[in-house]
């Protein structure tokens, strides 16, 4: 027995996310569901599960980074290349707080554009579900089922105020 995928379009947010709601009571569970929608609804408003990702972790190690390299520049350069001059410290603070505050930063935010970067799968190579109605505003609900119970999902779903449902197939745009 194998599975199909079925696509539902929805008009407005509710219906879908009434429609989510009535597909976990069915049985489809996160992993077999996929919403695509033109507008960015937050996981909250279509009852879906947080999406977890790495970039905070992935930011705060490259600040981490930074601060050792900040660190370096400030304390390890000078003893590299030992020049005294007019008898003032080999490493002044408050000249090496600013670059030590800068590497921090510059690695933070190099490293967070690398995590979004990364953490989006980007480039992305994998066969991508897109309708072009979802440009229009509609949302699209992605779900799989055993390939018997086809109509019964497509029946409930039309229930729940779809505009349409339809096995998902590969389009030529």
């Amino acid at each position: 027995m194998s599975d199909t995928t079925l696509m539902a379009l929805f008009e407005d947010i509710d219906p879908a996310s009434e429609a989510i709601d009535k597909l976990h009571e069915m049985g489809v569970t996160d992993d077999r569901l996929n919403v695509i929608s033109g507008v960015p609804f937050t996981h909250k408003m279509l009852g879906r599960p947080h999406p977890w990702t790495n970039v905070a972790r992935i930011a705060l190690g490259g600040a981490a980074a930074g601060f050792l390299v900040g660190i370096f520049l400030n304390f390890g350069t000078p003893h590299l290349y030992d020049v005294r001059v007019g008898g003032q410290v080999l490493t002044p603070i408050p000249p090496g707080l600013i670059i030590i505050f800068e590497m921090t930063f510059l690695f933070a935010l190099l490293s967070t554009f690398l995590g979004v970067f990364l953490d989006s799968f980007f480039p992305n190579y994998r066969p991508m579900e897109y309708v072009p109605e979802i440009s229009d505003g509609k949302i699209g609900i992605f779900f799989k089922v055993p390939q018997d119970e086809q109509q019964k999902f497509t029946e409930i779903m039309n229930q729940m105020g779809a505009e349409s449902v339809q096995p998902n197939e590969a389009r030529q745009l």
